[in-house]
């Protein structure tokens, strides 16, 4: 009898622990968002935050305010540029792990510079004019996240990236998606690849048709803000506008004709108008195909590339720089307040973050008393080339360079690792050029052995054996690589690439279910965003270099922010 009634009570105990555990579990499966969404602001430097941030009322103050804000995140390589961001922060993981070591390199194979996202395979699908070329993700060698989502979750995934740059969108998407979707600024049309679609998805066809980017053909950029809330001088030294404008509002897109041609869409894509045309593409894409209302969990990844291409011109202490900052803001917020109403604010998580910062102009600097200047790609070359015609003889040893990367004709690096002197030689006219601080051979910078060398460590990080360059030209803070001493090339007043604060430093940004509101001062990179993400949706990467952002998780993983309307 003892026994029997032993046995009643432990049964009677346990029913009353299953209503608190049974529901637990369920609020836990719940919780998974049914959204996931990336935004990248493509040379979003992190300081920006705390510079400009005043006047914003929307989207990014939403997000610094609601979010899981690292203040401290930064990239720990030193090819920062725009591919290879995006890369990282889709795929957790660094350069020398994924493959992306620049925009663009030379391919010893073919003998030719190829683009991080060209593919011969491929052919663009145009939503307009005719495009030429082809596009994809074949040249990236890991899984991005929506990659692993797709594979992994057992129901059905859409994946959904937007940009005005094909390296964007097709970086955030990864190597299958539901609609990948940029902008081509010589035609204007709206362009995806066969890699994704093999004709145009019908409802981006009827939206583009219903928001012709046209519509924009003679309007004015002006200040969002009074003229003083703007930080530092309005045009100042140095600023390159892009043809067609002044260094000072306002700035009217016309291009060179009465009508919308190449020069328009150049100066379209250079406006505010471009930022808020890629979020309400975004908008109506979760509407037209119901994202985050289906079993699985969707994924919507927008990079916005305005700010990168005002920046590259007018420079980061730019009134423009702010401004389209400010309008960003609005943009952003439409963004958000669209999402809390047709997905709800805890059923989806954002991730904010950039692909890298930039670089001050360098006359400014210079202006500041601070040593700057640009390193003349064709001199470099040509000092190169003379010592190695003196050394083996008449010929062209050398192939093109890209950035930082000095490649060699096949079979010429590997005479002169059986010359050290005249290597030597080599290295001695790269370091005699006003501007460069460090030339490492590729030798050095397979592995990633422990150093305290921070230069080395980030240029291993950034190195793929048979795609980076012989030698890795570095050069010192607040120089900028140039096709020559004299010129930036393409018309640009500044430029990105280096391992240094003002590159390497950027937002990373969390909010929505699951996430832990606040600020955090511990170290991160955008490569822990993918691992973070990964977790959040119960699922495993197959390789990454970033970890869990365990700090700004929620311990119910439901909580979510308040909306901000």
């Amino acid at each position: 009898m003892r026994r029997v009634s032993y046995i009643a009570v432990r049964l009677f105990c346990a029913q009353l622990l299953l209503p608190a555990s049974v529901p637990a579990q369920a609020e836990k499966e719940h919780s998974r968002p049914k959204l996931v969404v990336v935004l990248v602001v493509d040379q979003l430097r992190a300081d920006y935050l705390e510079k400009y941030s005043e006047h914003w009322t929307a989207g990014l103050r939403r997000l610094l305010e609601k979010g899981a804000w690292f203040r401290q995140a930064a990239y720990p390589y030193a090819s920062t540029r725009t591919c290879v961001g995006h890369a990282t922060i889709s795929t957790g993981s660094f350069p020398a792990t994924h493959g992306i070591i620049s925009n663009l390199w030379w391919d010893r194979e073919p003998g030719k510079m190829v683009t991080c996202t060209e593919d011969a395979q491929a052919q663009a699908v145009s939503y307009g004019p005719a495009v030429k070329g082809g596009e994809s993700a074949a040249r990236l060698v890991v899984p991005t996240f929506a990659d692993e989502l797709r594979a992994q979750a057992g129901a059905p995934v859409r994946v959904v990236t937007f940009s005005l740059k094909a390296r964007s969108a097709i970086m955030l998407a990864g190597h299958r998606a539901d609609a990948v979707t940029w902008h081509d600024e010589t035609t204007g049309a709206w362009v995806t690849s066969s890699a994704y679609a093999s004709a145009p998805v019908g409802f981006l066809q009827q939206y583009v048709r219903a928001h012709p980017v046209e519509a924009d053909f003679g309007k004015s950029w002006t200040r969002a803000l009074p003229a003083s809330a703007y930080l530092f001088e309005d045009a100042a030294a140095g600023e390159r506008p892009p043809a067609g404008w002044t260094s000072t509002f306002p700035h009217v897109l016309k291009g060179s004709a009465d009508k919308p041609d190449a020069a328009f869409y150049a100066l379209w894509e250079r406006s505010p108008f471009a930022d808020a045309y890629l979020a309400q593409m975004a908008a109506s894409a979760v509407d037209a195909l119901g994202l985050g209302k289906g079993r699985g969990t969707d994924y919507l990844g927008v990079s916005f590339s305005t700010f990168d291409l005002v920046g590259h011109h007018f420079g980061p202490f730019s009134h423009e720089v702010q401004d389209v900052l400010a309008r960003l803001d609005v943009a952003i917020g439409g963004l958000l307040d669209h999402l809390d109403r047709a997905v709800g604010p805890r059923n989806y998580v954002v991730a904010l973050s950039a692909d890298h910062g930039v670089a001050p102009i360098p006359q400014q600097m210079t202006a500041a008393g601070l040593d700057g200047g640009l390193v003349g790609t064709s001199d470099l070359t040509a000092g190169v080339q003379k010592v190695l015609e003196t050394s083996l003889g008449p010929g062209q040893h050398l192939a093109p360079a890209s950035g930082s990367d000095l490649y060699f004709a096949q079979g010429v690096y590997a005479k002169l690792a059986g010359a050290p002197e005249v290597m030597e030689a080599v290295v001695g006219a790269l370091l005699a050029a006003p501007g460069v601080a460090r030339v490492l051979r590729s030798e050095e910078l397979r592995g990633r052995e422990v150093t305290d060398d921070p230069i080395l460590r980030a240029t291993r990080l950034s190195y793929y054996a048979g795609r980076s360059g012989d030698l890795i030209v570095m050069q010192k803070p607040y120089w900028l690589f140039g096709v020559s001493a004299h010129d930036l090339g393409f018309g640009l007043s500044t430029d990105h690439g280096s391992p240094y604060n003002y590159d390497t430093r950027v937002p990373v940004i969390l909010m929505g279910a699951g996430v832990r509101r606040g600020e955090y001062q511990t170290a991160a990179t955008p490569a822990d965003i993918a691992p973070t993400l990964a977790f959040l949706c119960a699922i495993t990467l197959g390789r990454s270099d970033g970890r869990v952002l365990v700090e700004a998780l929620a311990p119910s993983r439901a909580e979510a922010p308040v909306p901000v309307h």
